[in-house]
């Protein structure tokens, strides 16, 4: 590749990396702040899908508590917010064939859903991109945040975008043009779940140093059209129990959203020992139990999606801040793994940092410190409270299991409302999970019916993923030989199972196994940089615009 890119800057007095619900919500505060005190600020939003909403995946029951702290009207402002849960949700334990509703008495409280609204999150997130533009922020989507850049004391400066146009051979092509560097006061993380600039930025200032290592799951899921005569709009299911075993964390949703839809997915925690475990082929199986095949039949799948969820908690939360920005939302851990939600905490950290950003530049500061009021805001919030009760939540999961685990939540959620005088730890991260291959029962998935379970690559069809081919791969290994010579022997290389996007395979050349990487098919969902168990490769953002383009997911 030629030498000395040359790259053009723009200044800002706030960049905002990411485009969903904690990046936009930080933006459109710190422009109601602006105006409020009559001062002007440049804040620029960058995103790397190509357009806002493009890459986002949520359940979603959506807890609007945030939201009514950043637009208190905003259902009169016209936000996609409109379906209200119909009573309370239905919990069952699946069998393999049969089900037991769980009374919602023993339901933990945190996990009722009054008051709450089944939403898309990509048409929310498009809705607050159209109020950022109104109050005058930049959002520029189709630019991927690719490098941080540093001044020469360390501190952060602002970031690059992806050079455009570069070949597989890393050569330009004519079509190359060099990415932007955005230099801002303060740059405000927002990438979600396991974002690749956010654990540069954890790695390089020690921000996990006194936490537990982040736990995730890996979410999927598809919106189906159905019979009319089955659809009851705002009802919510959760289900526990089959296909996953007892030691597997991991449940169903299948919520009733509007003009006839079902929003239905499968989460499972990425702490699963078996490496034989496929989580797509888990997910296809749990559609074929007759508790959610009752709702399906006889109705059109529509979409299709994937996306790693943070399940650490607050023992998991690295500290937030660090010489010229900070971390928000899920780039941080946010999540309350007890209410299964995570939207309202992205949108009020993005406003607590918003409010310590501007709160700091109206008083003069010059920019690139270390904003401690960030953190002290966050831990004054009911976001630190949340996070509190719900605390030992993922913890008891993985210590007692699925049954006890749910036993001990009851107890400590409906009995001591999240205030037992202990705090569970985990300090094992989930790539050291798994067992050996020989160790482990291999797993006999059923064929794809092409009625209510499909096949992987017509799914990832659905997700409406596409990447320019003739670019350098966006996923790398930091050694080539690991997934063959060590992966395939102690584990039957487990990426080509758990990648819910067929990306990782391994083919057979003149008798010998080479593994294969499909990056095109890729949906940015970051499993395979959190599960691999040898921490090989490395997920790096690919040319802006890149990915899925998921339609009200």
């Amino acid at each position: 590749m030629p030498d000395a890119i040359e790259r053009e800057s723009m200044e800002f007095d706030v960049a905002v990396v990411g485009g969903g619900p904690a990046g936009l919500a930080a933006a459109c505060r710190l422009m109601q702040l602006s105006q409020e005190a009559g001062e002007e600020l440049s804040v620029v939003v960058l995103e790397k899908g190509s357009e806002i909403g493009a890459h986002i995946l949520s359940g979603n029951v959506f807890e609007p508590s945030g939201l009514e702290e950043l637009f208190p009207k905003y259902q009169e402002q016209g936000a996609p917010v409109t379906t209200a849960v119909s009573g309370d949700n239905i919990h069952y334990f699946l069998g393999a064939s049969k089900s037991l509703k769980i009374p919602g008495l023993f339901v933990p409280t945190p996990m009722h859903n009054k008051g709450n609204y089944i939403i898309s999150l990509g048409r929310l997130c498009q809705w607050l991109g159209d109020q950022a533009e109104a109050l005058g922020v930049n959002v520029f989507p189709g630019f991927a945040a690719s490098e941080i850049l540093y001044d020469d004391q360390g501190r952060v400066r602002g970031v690059a975008t992806s050079d455009m146009g570069v070949g597989k051979d890393g050569q330009r092509k004519s079509t190359f043009q060099a990415g932007y560097e955005l230099l801002a006061k303060y740059t405000i993380f927002a990438e979600g779940c396991r974002g690749n600039l956010g654990e540069e930025l954890i790695d390089k200032f020690d921000l996990r140093k006194d936490a537990d290592p982040q736990r995730y799951g890996i979410g999927l899921k598809e919106i189906w059209e159905i019979e009319p005569s089955k659809h009851d709009e705002g009802l919510v299911v959760h289900t526990m129990g089959w296909p996953l075993k007892n030691d597997t964390e991991g449940g169903g949703f299948l919520y009733h959203a509007e003009n006839k839809q079902v929003f239905l997915g499968l989460i499972i925690a990425l702490n699963y020992t078996n490496p034989h475990l496929a989580p797509f082929e888990e997910f296809q199986r749990w559609k074929q139990h007759p508790k959610i095949r009752q709702y399906l039949e006889g109705g059109k799948r529509i979409a299709y999606g994937a996306r790693a969820v943070n399940k650490g908690g607050l023992q998991s939360l690295p500290k937030l801040v660090f010489p010229g920005g900070m971390l928000v939302g899920c780039d941080a851990g946010f999540l309350n793994t007890v209410k299964i939600k995570g939207t309202h905490t992205a949108i009020k950290t993005g406003m607590l940092a918003a409010e310590s950003v501007f709160e700091a530049l109206a008083g003069g500061d010059e920019g690139y410190g270390v904003l401690e009021a960030y953190e002290t805001r966050v831990r004054n919030s009911w976001v630190q409270d949340e996070l509190y009760r719900g605390r030992n939540f993922g913890p008891a999961l993985h210590k007692f299991g699925n049954f006890l685990g749910a036993a001990f939540t009851f107890i400590d959620q409906n009995i001591f409302r999240g205030k037992l005088p202990f705090t569970l730890r985990d300090p094992h991260a989930d790539h050291d999970s798994l067992n050996k291959a020989n160790d482990a029962k291999r797993i006999d998935y059923p064929k794809p019916d092409g009625v209510i379970s499909f096949d992987l690559l017509s799914s990832v069809f659905l997700s409406g993923t596409n990447h320019e081919e003739d670019q350098p791969s966006h996923l790398k290994l930091k050694d080539v030989s690991i997934p063959v010579d060590y992966n395939l022997p102690e584990f039957d290389e487990p990426a080509q199972r758990y990648c819910p996007a067929g990306v990782y395979e391994i083919v057979t050349e003149n008798d010998k196994p080479r593994f294969q990487i499909n990056a095109q098919n890729c949906v940015h969902c970051k499993t395979c940089d959190i599960k691999d168990p040898s921490q090989n490769i490395v997920w790096a953002v690919p040319e802006g615009g890149g990915g899925p383009n998921y339609s009200g997911m």
